[in-house]
């Protein structure tokens, strides 16, 4: 779906595991005298500079939590230099000496609670902060961070996360976007909600996350400083900007939410592909609240991204962003399909740990196969007939399995494919009535947090009354291409000799060809 810097720098974080418990906080020694007893409280100490994801142990940062992100930048879009100030409002949840924010653009200085704190580069992403004084687990923390850069120079293993345009940048990618544009902490576990200014040249638009609090407003210089908020809670990487010339088309849906739709004016004759998909939104998103719960943000769109800039598709929370790609062959409602079920999995139900992607893509994929069946271009058993019988039994594909496919794999095909084929597999062996239970239910439970495939299961088991155990095993978590036989976790007896290839095969593989 994106481009992923996660894969490059695998084998780092996984040797920095180490360095993750070794800042884990101490423990003072025992000591007697003055009164006091003999066992004395945990001393302060650091943040761990990762959150022990078991697939990049050093993104996210340990001993604070993050409510709130004010991001108020300066952009030429000329020279790309970015300059600006966020203040990160947060809570300590262990006495710290210093604590780690993921960035990497150059820092001109840190304050702490308005005092002035020291910093220090460690590692390919981490900012290393001295607490000023002493931080009492339970603290309000006021973090306030000025820095500068140019974003599309700054690279982490020999690669950046900022996109600059012709006309502009984009700050859209996954699992790691926002170390180039705002200091964090930088993993779906800490959500957090957003304010976003930026300051551009008068003519030239800045789209971001939620809705817009104010209309634009006038600065000096011949200057214009637009503003964003999020509301609700989420996950650092989908924080975005698209900056550039872009036509904004406002709206407000049938749920009575905005919505804000975007398309950069570089598109020429891919324009009106875009905007055919992309103005469907509202429609979709109806569509998809009938079968997933209720919508879970304040305000829905798109934004068609400058031809050729990007090469993927993201589920920026609220405001999906599309690669250009996706119009060359004409209008494409399928991956604004998938790209809007992330909004429920993905966005609102975010991953706890990224070996959990199951959870985001086969759903999303999954959810294009619901919506064939709605255009009558397809149902889902024949997208699973026509899926399991494309990939030959010695096909790598069935090497990776969706439920913990590895660093290297978060993306892959499987991840998509055989994560969809999952899904229908459940489908299969609950019925339909308690499937579409079990998919609100879900959203439901974890809705603006994080969950497991083992919760998932469990929630599947529980609607179902169903023992679902084998069923996960053999789909999920064991390489090689399942057997389908009748009473066992297939619940289907075999795919047709000749499965019949769907009407919307050839628009679903284009979009994934760009999403993977």
């Amino acid at each position: 779906m994106r481009r992923v810097l996660a894969a490059a720098i695998a084998a780092l974080t996984v040797s920095t595991a180490g360095a993750v418990a070794a800042g884990a906080p101490g423990h003072a020694a025992a000591r007697s005298g003055w009164g006091r007893p003999a066992a004395a409280p945990a001393a302060p100490g650091p943040g761990s500079p990762g959150l022990g994801d078991s697939y990049f142990p050093d993104y996210g940062n340990g001993g604070y939590d993050v409510d709130h992100y004010d991001i108020r930048l300066r952009y030429e879009p000329a020279t790309d230099q970015l300059s600006g100030t966020t203040t990160i409002l947060a809570r300590a949840t262990q006495d710290l000496t210093r604590f780690n924010l993921d960035f990497v653009l150059g820092v001109q200085s840190v304050k702490v609670n308005n005092y002035p704190a020291g910093f220090a580069r460690e590692g390919a992403h981490e900012l290393v902060v001295t607490a000023p004084r002493p931080i009492v687990s339970g603290q309000s923390l006021t973090i306030v961070v000025q820095y500068a850069g140019v974003p599309s120079q700054t690279r982490v293993d020999g690669w950046t996360g900022w996109t600059k345009t012709t006309d502009g940048a984009l700050a859209v990618n996954e699992p790691e976007s926002a170390w180039w544009w705002y200091p964090s902490n930088d993993h779906p576990s800490d959500k957090a909600t957003w304010d976003v200014s930026v300051s551009v040249p008068t003519g030239v638009e800045v789209v971001s996350n939620g809705v817009q609090p104010r209309p634009p407003l006038a600065e000096p210089g011949n200057r214009t400083r637009w503003g964003w908020r999020s509301a609700t809670p989420g996950a650092t990487y989908l924080a975005f900007l698209a900056i550039g010339d872009y036509d904004i088309v406002t709206d407000t849906a049938p749920n009575g939410l905005p919505v804000v739709n975007a398309y950069s004016t570089t598109l020429g004759s891919l324009g009106p592909a875009a905007r055919a998909s992309i103005e469907r939104t509202a429609e979709i998103v109806d569509w998809e609240s009938g079968i997933f719960g209720p919508y879970p943000f304040e305000a829905q769109g798109g934004v068609a991204a400058p031809a050729n800039s990007i090469g993927f598709a993201l589920e920026t929370q609220t405001r999906s962003v599309y690669g250009s790609g996706f119009w060359r062959r004409g209008s494409n409602t399928y991956v604004v399909v998938h790209e809007n079920a992330h909004q429920w999995f993905g966005d609102s139900v975010s991953v706890a740990d990224w070996s959990q992607i199951w959870l985001n893509e086969g759903f999303a994929s999954y959810a294009e196969w619901l919506w064939s069946e709605e255009q009558g271009e397809g149902t889902a058993q024949e997208w699973f007939d026509f899926t399991y019988a494309s990939y030959p039994a010695d096909d790598g594909f069935w090497q990776v399995p969706p439920g913990d496919p590895g660093a290297n794999n978060v993306f892959d095909d499987a991840v998509y494919d055989r994560g969809a084929m999952t899904l229908h597999q459940l489908r299969l062996a609950v019925g339909d009535a308690a499937f579409f239970r079990i998919l609100p239910a879900w959203t439901a439970a974890h809705r603006h947090g994080n969950g497991t495939i083992a919760q998932f299961q469990a929630l599947a088991e529980q609607v179902s009354g169903k023992d679902l155990d084998a069923l996960f095993t053999t789909w999920l978590f064991t390489k090689g291409r399942p057997e389908l036989t009748a009473g066992g976790s297939a619940a289907r007896a075999a795919a047709p000799a000749a499965p019949v290839k769907p009407k919307s095969w050839a628009k679903v593989h284009e979009a994934h060809e760009l999403l993977h």
